[in-house]
């Protein structure tokens, strides 16, 4: 009986091992994915896409969809696939007459490059 409680306490130590390597790995994989978090919000906000509040909540929404559920380690990306689609609203902030004048001027503007590339093209 000796060599199977052997067996036994070798088998729960390799679980032990196992299950302790495997967390530091999943410790490792989420400070990395913070830190790649971290950068891309920083650039954003550098750029002025977002404000240092958003990009805060942006790398903690990443972290926390990262750890998923139970504090397994999901994919992100197959996480979002899986959401509903969000809503989004459209609001009205400037007068028709505005935008009207400001989409005739964009017309304009694109008609006039386009005359231009049709010269160049000629040359």
């Amino acid at each position: 009986m000796a060599g199977l409680s052997d067996v036994v306490q070798k088998a729960f130590y390799l679980g032990v091992g196992i299950a302790s390597f495997a967390g530091e790995k999943a410790g490792e994989n989420l400070v990395k994915l913070r830190s790649q978090a971290q950068k891309l919000a920083d650039e954003m906000v550098e750029r002025g896409e977002l404000t240092t509040e958003e990009a805060k909540k942006l790398v903690d929404d990443m972290v926390r969809r990262a750890q998923g559920p139970g504090g397994a380690i999901v994919d992100i990306e197959a996480t979002e696939a899986t959401d509903t689609p969000r809503n989004i609203e459209i609001t009205d902030d400037e007068p028709s007459s505005s935008v009207d004048s400001k989409a005739e001027a964009l017309r304009k503007q694109v008609a006039d490059l386009e005359e231009q590339l049709r010269q160049l093209k000629k040359q």
